[in-house]
């Protein structure tokens, strides 16, 4: 995977701070420094969800001392309780506040009186002075607070500018009617400008707020009550108070409490909430569920397995919001140069003032000019370019069953060239069944119930197959000593006998030949796409076993999505090399990778890249993890292993292969939402700035303009909600 961080040991903890006090990408820059600065720490400072992501050794730094850091230059923060995360998300999202609505009603007679000539009267200009004081002082406060105590520091935020910028067309106000001066005063500019800056602020919190909403009404999806059976009564109890273990009950209708697997019953469950697949799955006594999924049908009796924060649902939200705080090299760049660009604003505000007045142009003339370069400079556009669209996108890939790990992720897909798909699990439905046997020198039953109980400690596909098979046929018999040789086989040992199971390659390391009528039945059906097992005991070949796997309805129109994108695709197997072509051909995959152990698949990926592909990798299980944690992208179908989805940027949590073209166009329309983001923010700066200092811009104009561009970014990244699947037609 590519942008991989240094690893952290197993004493390192992590926590999230929540931030208060942060008003632009400038604010969030320097706390991230400070904590950075502290010996031990790795912090990340994510502007839009206003919190501090911070990763620290113990033996060197007390969660105290990060709070201690952040509370010094200016700034508050608290520890952020995972259950709290997002209970008050939406608190006030809808009411402006005090300090905005009275500002604006104080600000449109300020503005009448200033642009209606016919309204004024006598003493008008101390009428203003009297309406707008209270607006610069009382609604502004936020502003100069910060303000003072970022100078206390020696740093500056958007607020300084917005400060300085009010305070001066204040104060040069008042000094004009003061002291009678004959020039243009500025109060209904101050007014003004504190009133859209509130405004605009308003509006990009709620904006913020709708960001997130994704990943909020996910968690709000999980059961709030369980049935749970103790001393053989149902008792209905918080969902909470569900503990490992216990048996709970799910009647028709009614939302799983927790993950689980099914003890008793039979039903349909809709997934869709965590797998966006419409089409409910059945399930009955072992098969696993997962919490928050809906029972469609049947009454189920489910087992705990995973509870709280070890839930499905939980994981999903924690890995998004591990995604949403990262970021991307853009936005890495923008952070840099919002970092020193409110100090060079300030330096254009004062040499503006100085060169009007230095060509002999009017006081008035120059605070305007000075005054506009200083709030349209405001940095805010630039802070929340990444951080929005990372949560906007993120958010609707978890409710399309796309779990992306980071914004690094976002950079790969588009580079992407080549991708890697593993055969079983993947491309077909993994559930391999036992269709033909060719038994030697024992008989059929024989074969399946010895190959069947040795293969029951191996939990690769085919090895589950055949342990099915002869269980479905008779009771096993007890599985003795069992060692897996990986890609190859098992060797075990039943009822006394030593058995060998694998390929019939790794026979043949154990010197066991097999007869030509047996080369020619694997051929036979190797030829039909089928796997072929070899099984020997006692050192004797005793016949073959035919498994076969049934091709996802879906495939073929995945990988017709794939090239669609412009991916050459590649089947990559340990599979046999007839049955690995017969499933190509029928899913429209050209090139083949066959019988590929699983430490040779991370040197294909290797060989690839040196020829100078970008690959991305699809798989499923534990023998795809090295391949996919060497690949630039990995992707596990989330239906497979832990280990598959630990080692993987991308989760395909449906376990449709057309999820995968589906999070290659979500993560490249997230990474073009924020370089469209940054673009805007910075084009707007580098054209507005010119025309302030040229006098060209009317202060109250900046203003508006300043608020707009963080708005236009933020619901520029709200477009994303509007994301599509092929499946639902737009895109």
């Amino acid at each position: 995977m590519a942008a991989v961080a240094e690893p952290l040991t197993e004493l390192r903890e992590k926590t999230t701070l929540a931030l208060e006090g942060m008003t632009c990408a400038s604010c969030a820059a320097r706390i991230e420094r400070t904590l950075n600065k502290v010996e031990g720490v790795r912090a990340t400072v994510n502007y839009a969800t206003e919190t501090a992501s911070v990763d620290y050794d113990p033996a060197l730094v007390e969660p105290a001392r990060l709070l201690a850091a952040v509370e010094k230059i200016g700034y508050h923060a608290h520890p952020r309780l995972d259950q709290d995360a997002h209970k008050d998300a939406g608190r006030n999202s809808h009411a402006p506040p005090r300090q905005l609505i009275a500002a604006a009603l104080l600000a449109v007679p300020l503005v009448l009186l200033a642009m209606v000539p016919p309204l004024r009267f006598s003493g008008w200009e101390w009428l203003s002075l009297v309406l707008a004081t209270p607006v610069v002082f009382w609604s502004g406060a936020q502003f100069h607070r910060v303000a003072f105590l970022n100078a206390r520091h020696g740093a500056a935020s958007m607020d300084t500018l917005v400060s300085i910028g009010t305070l001066a067309a204040w104060g040069w106000s008042a000094v004009v009617l003061v002291f009678g001066l004959r020039a243009e005063g500025y109060f209904e500019v101050a007014a003004v400008i504190t009133s859209l800056v509130l405004l605009g602020r308003f509006f990009e919190a709620r904006a913020k707020r709708s960001s997130g909403s994704a990943i909020r009404a996910l968690l709000q999806l999980g059961a709030k009550d369980a049935r749970v059976i103790r001393d053989g009564i149902e008792t209905l109890v918080p969902v909470e108070a569900v503990v490992l273990g216990d048996l709970f009950v799910v009647r028709p209708g009614e939302k799983i409490a927790t993950d689980g697997v099914v003890v008793e019953g039979a039903s349909a469950i809709d997934q869709s909430m965590l797998t966006g697949e419409p089409v409910p799955v059945e399930v009955g006594p072992g098969e696993d569920v997962a919490g928050a999924t809906i029972n469609a049908s049947g009454r189920l009796v489910v087992r705990a397995t995973h509870v709280g924060s070890e839930a499905a649902l939980a994981q999903i939200a924690r890995l998004v919001e591990q995604a949403q705080a990262g970021k991307a090299d853009a936005q890495r760049l923008a952070d840099r140069v919002a970092a020193i660009f409110v100090p060079i604003v300030l330096v254009i505000a004062l040499a503006t003032l100085a060169g009007w007045l230095l060509v002999g142009s009017d006081a008035s003339v120059a605070v305007s000019a000075a005054v506009a370069v200083l709030i349209i400079a405001c940095p805010c556009a630039m802070g929340l370019a990444t951080p929005t669209a990372l949560m906007v996108g993120t958010g609707r890939g978890a409710q399309l069953g796309i779990l992306i790990k980071g914004p690094e992720v976002l950079e790969q897909t588009r580079r992407i060239t080549t991708v890697l798909l593993d055969k079983t699990g993947t491309i077909t439905e993994g559930r391999m069944r036992l269709v033909d046997a060719w038994p030697l020198g024992a008989t059929r039953d024989e074969l399946v119930r010895l190959a069947g109980a040795a293969e029951a400690g191996s939990e690769h596909p085919l090895a589950q197959a055949l342990a099915r098979a002869a269980a479905s046929e008779g009771a096993l018999p007890a599985l003795g000593e069992f060692r897996n040789h990986a890609g190859l086989g098992i060797e075990a040992v039943v009822e006394g006998k030593a058995i060998l199971v694998g390929r019939p390659s790794f026979l043949a390391e154990w010197a066991i030949e097999m007869s030509d009528e047996a080369h020619t039945w694997q051929a036979a059906a190797e030829e039909q796409g089928r796997t072929v097992i070899a099984v020997a005991w006692d050192g004797s070949f005793h016949g073959l076993l035919a498994l076969s796997d049934t091709l996802k309805p879906t495939s073929a129109e995945a990988i017709r999505e794939l090239k669609a994108l412009g991916l050459r695709p590649i089947l990559l197997t340990g599979d046999n090399a007839r049955a690995a072509h017969a499933i190509a051909n029928e899913v429209g995959i050209e090139e083949v990778l066959a019988e590929v152990l699983p430490s040779e698949k991370v040197a294909e990926v290797l060989r690839l890249q040196n020829e100078g592909e970008v690959v991305a990798m699809v798989g499923d299980g534990v023998n795809d993890a090295p391949g996919l944690a060497q690949a630039d992208l990995g992707l596990a179908i989330g239906t497979g292993t832990d280990v598959a989805i630990e080692a993987s940027d991308l989760t395909l949590v449906s376990g449709d292969l057309r999820a995968a073209s589906d999070a290659i166009r979500l993560a490249r329309r997230t990474l073009a939402t924020i370089k469209g983001n940054l673009f805007w923010a910075f084009a707007y700066n580098v054209a507005a700035i010119p025309l302030a200092v040229a006098g060209l811009l009317n202060p109250i104009i900046a203003a508006a303009a300043m608020a707009a561009s963080s708005i236009f970014v933020v619901s520029n990244s709200l477009r994303l909600r509007r994301f599509r699947t092929a499946r639902e037609g737009v895109k």
